[in-house]
């Protein structure tokens, strides 16, 4: 027996051996560009590890270098809350664009100096990687920002992903970075799916973004993915300024643009943001990758928290995007498609051309104002171009290819798919079908709209199911959903007995759903979740709110007049009082209730702003933005005469504290804020 122990205690020491130095040669050759061993020497290693790991399962750890092959796999990934929002980034396309936001950024901060942080910006997939105690943890997609997909298999696999970091590194942090697929990987990538016959991928960012979801990590791992990290997150401080923090992150075996001449800069003025910009706008192809543009960040931390954020971005970080690349083409026809509103969106059908590297044959056409303004005719020759390199849209005519027999184009009067007369509601630039509940693509839509995530979140359901369903017979509209059983849905294609049962349990379970995620998932236009909080919070009932006036609804915070028009009109109508009914039958909660996760907590700062400045104790700044907003208060993001509260902590700017005092507002702790509600 001793021997026996002996000889694992000896399999272990040499495993944890191989798989330091593995981890150190992976760092060499992937981060440094500088091996020490041949790849014979690196796989001889390698296999050596193997054979150990696989005579001592014990020992199995998800991120020794042996897992960088991949092999597992994943029918679902799981929905991950962020510890941290993944924001987007405002987006600027001219130098008169980033001097807007320079002088924003000093007008906001006063006397201060202020030095900026110029990088390349990565075409690919952000994702963000938790590290605990040294150790990757999970990775996540950037999803809606607030929640993504767990890819942690999946990112295991991509070498230039450290999965054991070296140096003085905090205990639990996360870092930001992109995950993208060279230049020679998708060539390789797309030729093989050539010569079998599969579709090939348009370009490299949505190879990337593709790959990440395989459900095989061994495939991943044949894609040959790599990674820039970029942007280090902590409730701890990890450093002073946004460069000493990649400099950290560098140290710790990260694969960040520090490792690179030129993929990073520090700057002080306007001058030198656009140097960099000119510099890779003329040398981006040059790049074994793709990138779409730079990006320009105040490097300062305390002047990063001084700054703050608006809903969708900060505001001390900002996007250049390149000026979209152009072609010319046909304009063969036309078409119209009607959305999920009713929405009546004009498609140009074009003859396929090659831009930005992908084969465009179609391209939005907006509105028919937007059609009338470029005079578009069928058979023009137009000139076509990527807004910021993602959406091709038409742009305009050229006039002197014009065909001699051409006649201007007539925008069409009734619903292509139901043929009910189109309406155009005043001050609108958009046509709708107003056959809301009978226009086959809108009930469609709404059911599909229904049973989405930030709605009903249905589980077991997707969109395709819901066109079967249609296809079927069995749904016609949303409150069909809560008649079905099991039998009806065997006899459907690729519905087996556990798919049906988990189909039906989601619907059930939809039905303990709070009053406001089903007013969301009504689909009434121009309410979004936001706007159903406020309205659940300030009439508590569907009854309530049915029995409101125009005028009632605009007294609730942030509802305006085209919102409660639309929200009035629809609860009027006949065909959305017989739905509210089914549902309400159904088991559905029309009242607002306790137990909703996002319900407001009272209106005790109904009607009140707030502006939040500082560093905090009892929450962070998230956390004590979504306190005030629980209960009914408005965050903005800068301090003026109409400001009512600034919530001031550690290290809150001079320049806002001088500002709210001179302009009377009145200055509260957290502490007082919690009070204010605790004495309500």
């Amino acid at each position: 027996m001793s021997d026996l122990f002996s000889q694992e205690s000896a399999d272990k020491e040499r495993i944890d051996y191989l798989r330091k130095e593995l981890n150190h040669h992976n760092f060499l050759y992937y981060i440094k560009d500088a091996p020490e061993i041949s790849d014979r020497e690196f796989d001889a290693l390698l296999e050596e590890l193997h054979k150990l790991e696989d005579a001592n399962p014990q020992f199995f750890d998800p991120n020794s270098p042996t897992q960088r092959v991949g092999g597992g796999l994943t029918k679902k990934f799981k929905t991950v809350k962020h510890s941290f929002p993944m924001l987007s980034l405002s987006n600027s396309y001219s130098r008169t664009e980033i001097e807007a936001w320079v002088a924003r950024a000093y007008k906001s901060l006063g006397d201060q100096k202020v030095f900026f942080v110029c990088e390349l910006k990565y075409d690919g997939a952000a994702v963000s990687l938790r590290y605990e105690n040294g150790v990757l943890v999970r990775a996540t997609t950037r999803g809606d920002g607030k929640s993504g997909d767990d890819i942690t298999i999946n990112v295991r696999t991509i070498r230039t992903v450290p999965l054991q970091l070296k140096g003085d590194y905090p205990e639990i942090f996360e870092i930001r970075g992109e995950i993208f697929m060279p230049k020679p990987s998708f060539v390789t990538l797309n030729e093989s799916r050539k010569a079998a016959g599969l579709d090939l991928f348009a370009n490299p960012r949505n190879a990337a973004a593709g790959s990440l979801k395989l459900q095989d990590s061994k495939e991943v791992a044949n894609r040959r993915l790599e990674s820039f990290t970029y942007s280090v997150v902590s409730d701890a401080d990890i450093a002073d300024s946004h460069y000493a923090s990649l400099e950290l992150a560098t140290s710790w075996g990260f694969h960040t643009p520090l490792l690179y001449d030129n993929y990073v800069q520090r700057v002080s003025s306007v001058d030198d943001v656009m140097q960099f910009i000119e510099y890779w706008n003329e040398h981006r192809h040059d790049l074994p990758f793709e990138i779409d543009g730079v990006v320009i960040k105040v490097d300062d931390v305390y002047q990063q928290k001084e700054l703050g954020y608006t809903a969708k971005s900060p505001r001390w970080a900002i996007a250049y995007k390149f000026a979209a690349e152009e072609a010319q083409t046909i304009l063969n026809d036309i078409r119209f498609q009607v959305g999920r509103t009713g929405a009546v969106t004009p498609v140009a059908e074009l003859e396929a051309v090659a831009l930005a590297g992908t084969t465009v044959r179609r391209a939005s056409l907006h509105n028919a104002d937007q059609i009338a303004r470029l005079d578009l005719r069928i058979g023009d020759t137009v000139r076509v171009e990527k807004g910021g390199d993602i959406i091709p849209k038409v742009t305009g005519v050229v006039h002197e290819l014009r065909p001699v027999n051409s006649k201007p184009f007539e925008y069409i009067q009734n619903c292509p798919e139901c043929q009910a007369p189109l309406v155009r509601p005043e001050g609108e630039v958009v046509h709708y079908c107003p056959a809301e509940f009978t226009c086959p693509p809108q009930r469609i839509g709404k059911v599909q709209h229904f049973i989405s995530r930030k709605a009903l979140d249905i589980d077991g359901i997707g969109s395709e199911t819901v066109k079967q369903l249609f296809q079927a017979g069995l749904v016609t509209g949303i409150a069909d959903l809560y008649k079905l059983r099991v039998e009806d849905l065997l006899p459907l294609e690729r519905m087996a007995q556990k798919s049906a049962d988990n189909l039906i349990q989601g619907i059930e379970a939809s039905k303990t759903q709070p009053f406001e995620r089903v007013l969301f998932g009504l689909g009434i236009r121009h309410v979004g979740e936001t706007v159903a909080q406020k309205l659940v919070a300030a009439f508590s009932s569907i009854d309530r709110l049915m029995e409101a006036s125009i005028e009632d609804m605009l007294l609730v915070d942030e509802i305006g007049e085209i919102i409660a028009k639309s929200v009035f009109d629809f609860l009027k109508r006949d065909d959305a009082q017989i739905l509210i009914s089914a549902l309400r039958d159904a088991g559905l909660n029309f009242e607002r209730t306790d137990s909703g996760g996002d319900l407001l907590m009272s209106q005790v700062f109904q009607g009140k702003s707030f502006v939040v400045s500082g560093v905090f104790t009892r929450f962070d700044r998230d956390g004590i933005k979504e306190f005030i907003q629980k209960n009914s208060g408005k965050i903005v993001g800068s301090i003026s005469s109409k400001t009512d509260y600034v919530v001031a902590g550690e290290n809150m700017g001079p320049a806002k504290l001088e500002k709210a005092q001179k302009l009377g507002v009145r200055i509260i702790s957290e502490n007082e804020l919690i009070q204010m509600v605790e004495q309500q």
